[in-house]
């Protein structure tokens, strides 16, 4: 006999446990159906024209740190060099929207961000020329090291905001990935981490159309990336990447809301990458140079510079200023990277752990012998040639 033979079988209608219901409404998550702007809108009349200006500045610099980067890779004195050449919008408002005891954890195009922080530009760079991994003290700037592979330090920036929040120190971490890390598994457990412990912390999300030749198209089916938080219980923002004042004031909301203990925020930034991958990319074989002309119109650096000068906040002296200043950065950086470094191959060893395991001195040992011996071949080498 089945339990549909049963007496009364026609009236058991089995309902799932309590534990199905939702968790959390989901309305208030759901991102704006078209990304939010200020510049050209009425919103810009609330925005503080002090800040206005100094976001210019950091636009014209970093417009130019990216050039001239660009440009050491074409002399030989960087490997690569991922350009955010189009993106500075985002990595500008992540940097200044922080405050000095927040926690920045960039990807390995967001050399620009970190810069903006503070970060002096040549520390910056001497992952990307291969002298050593993260040329400065992660510590000291609050700052996490570069991250190359994809969204790995999505996790780390959960760990660090969680860490923080138990202690109960006053500490938000924001986190920068690009639209391929979101196709990555490290975003996903970390999100959903963040999200169950409220975590202080904010996913801002570069969509530049491309993971590498990739378009966007064939890496998600959903509506929009900001979509996504909606799944793991966190708000999710829609802004256009190129407004720098509509990303500085998102990123501010969602950095405040963490900081009050509210949780996490994904934000996703519509923006575009006008440069190439990296120096060893051929962009033109998928995409067109009238989608990238396109995007130039719609630059942020243009944007903004509408905007001051329409409203007579920028003049030609002050615009001449920050592109001086810009210059200057530019020239010293070029100075500075000319030089060649001073490198310990014995350096390859330290900070690996914080007490060398057998394997790392059998290593050490062996490197050190065949350097003394590299000397000594090559000091006699020149007593012959002295002959």
């Amino acid at each position: 006999m089945t339990v549909q033979e049963l007496p009364g079988a026609a009236a058991y209608r089995p309902t799932p446990p309590p534990a199905w219901k939702p968790l959390t409404d989901p309305a208030p998550l759901l991102p704006d159906p078209e990304p939010y702007r200020v510049l050209g809108t009425d919103a810009v009349a609330d925005a503080d024209p002090e800040l206005l200006l100094r976001l210019y500045a950091e636009l014209v610099r970093g417009r130019r740190y990216n050039a001239q980067a660009t440009a050491l890779t074409k002399q030989g004195r960087l490997a690569v060099y991922p350009s955010s050449t189009g993106q500075e919008a985002c990595e500008i408002a992540a940097a200044l929207v922080l405050k000095e005891r927040d926690w920045l954890f960039p990807s390995y195009r967001d050399t620009l961000a970190a810069v903006a922080r503070g970060l002096d530009p040549v520390e910056a760079l001497t992952l990307l020329r291969g002298d050593r991994h993260t040329g400065y003290d992660p510590r000291e700037h609050r700052i996490a090291p570069l991250c190359t592979p994809l969204a790995t330090q999505l996790p780390h920036a959960v760990g660090l905001a969680h860490a923080a929040r138990l202690k109960g120190d006053d500490v938000v971490a924001l986190a920068m990935v690009g639209d391929g890390g979101t196709s990555e598994g490290d975003f996903h457990e970390a999100l959903n981490f963040a999200a169950v412990w409220r975590a202080p912390v904010v996913f801002l999300v570069q969509n530049n159309g491309f993971a590498i030749s990739v378009p966007l198209a064939k890496q998600t089916a959903a509506p929009s990336l900001a979509h996504k938080a909606v799944g793991y219980g966190m708000p999710g923002r829609l802004v256009d990447g190129n407004d720098v004042a509509a990303v500085h004031q998102v990123l501010g909301d969602a950095v405040a809301r963490a900081r009050s203990g509210g949780g996490p925020t994904l934000v996703e930034a519509v923006t575009y990458r006008l440069d190439a991958h990296t120096n060893a990319d051929d962009a033109t074989r998928y995409r067109s140079d009238s989608e990238v002309e396109a995007w130039r119109a719609h630059d942020p650096i243009l944007l903004l510079e509408q905007e001051l000068t329409g409203r007579g906040l920028l003049g030609e002296d002050a615009m001449r200023e920050a592109h001086a200043a810009a210059e200057r950065m530019a020239a010293a950086l070029r100075e500075r990277m000319n030089t060649d470094p001073v490198l310990d191959p014995m350096a390859l060893f330290s900070h690996v752990y914080a007490e060398q395991t057998t394997q790392l001195r059998e290593q050490a040992a062996r490197l050190r012998v065949e350097l003394e011996a590299g000397q000594d071949r090559h000091g006699h080498e020149g007593v012959e040639e002295g002959r």
